[in-house]
């Protein structure tokens, strides 16, 4: 096990009157972003860029990955001006790409896929121009709940693998690998429309060949965009950095990855899920 972080991991902060205007927006508006409740190391760089990725149904998860730094907790209820608020920090902002992901949310009928449609609604009404990426939960399983996301007509939809299989009982106990793999699959069976994206992390104590057969795996479901990250434990508590990967590893599973025919790779020790996410505007379908 790793504990020097190594210096292409160190993120110098600093603050900026772009960011601390984002910071301002979003409190005035009672909104969430993974940003903040995820700690992502790169979130002066995005809020100085004026961009964010809001957290929708709350800021407690129901889930209980152990590489995640969202509260595990009570649920709360559903804000009705959420998805109002959404949209107009985006057009506040200025956004031409925006991201909304959110916690697991178990306990909801639907899995909070309503909500999600919402959102997307309240955006598109305002700016019908606005690039839309969704970064959903697995909602259980639920093929219905998917089908009222997708006839939202996101145009990127993400749900990130995360690991690779072996790993699951210990980083996400309550989510099943081949359940992750049949959400991509069914969203390119609802529509051609709409972009397929997911994500991995490295350095949890996986091996090549594992992360190798995750990417054919995601190719089979004929997911188009891919993200691959260096795990960063958020505490103690959490799993921890079995090792840090060096960059140069990152860049042979971007190649691996573009010959196995993904459209977008993003990948080395920073990416995040949406770092950078507005790169892929040129492979979205014409409407």
């Amino acid at each position: 096990m790793q504990t020097r972080k190594p210096e292409w991991l160190k993120v110098r902060h600093r603050s900026t009157d772009e960011a601390m205007e984002v910071h301002k927006l979003l409190k005035k508006l009672s909104l969430h972003t993974v940003c903040q409740e995820a700690s992502c190391p790169n979130i002066m760089e995005c809020f100085g860029r004026k961009t964010a990725t809001f957290m929708i149904l709350g800021r407690i998860c129901t889930r209980n990955c152990t590489f995640c730094n969202v509260e595990k907790n009570l649920p709360q209820p559903l804000d009705p001006q959420e998805p109002r608020n959404v949209a107009v920090a985006v057009a506040q902002l200025k956004l031409k790409h925006v991201v909304i992901t959110s916690v697991t949310r178990d306990d909801l009928a639907d899995g909070g896929s309503t909500h999600f449609a919402d959102v997307i609604d309240a955006i598109r009404t305002q700016d019908s121009q606005v690039v839309v990426e969704v970064l959903i939960p697995d909602f259980g399983g639920s093929e219905p709940a998917l089908k009222s996301v997708v006839q939202a007509e996101p145009d990127i939809l993400n749900h990130n693998i995360e690991t690779v299989p072996r790993l699951y009982p210990t980083v996400r106990p309550m989510a099943v690998y081949a359940r992750s793999l049949e959400l991509l699959r069914n969203v390119k069976l609802f529509t051609s429309n709409i972009l397929t994206k997911s994500g991995i992390m490295l350095g949890l104590g996986e091996g090549e060949s594992e992360v190798i057969r995750v990417l054919q795996d995601l190719r089979t479901v004929d997911c188009d965009l891919l993200t691959i990250g260096q795990y960063l434990a958020p505490s103690k508590l959490h799993h921890p950095v079995v090792e840090y990967i060096d960059p140069v590893v990152f860049e042979r599973y971007k190649q691996i990855a573009l010959e196995l025919g993904f459209k977008y790779v993003a990948s080395s020790p920073l990416v995040r899920s949406s770092y950078h996410a507005e790169e892929v505007v040129n492979y979205i379908p014409a409407k």
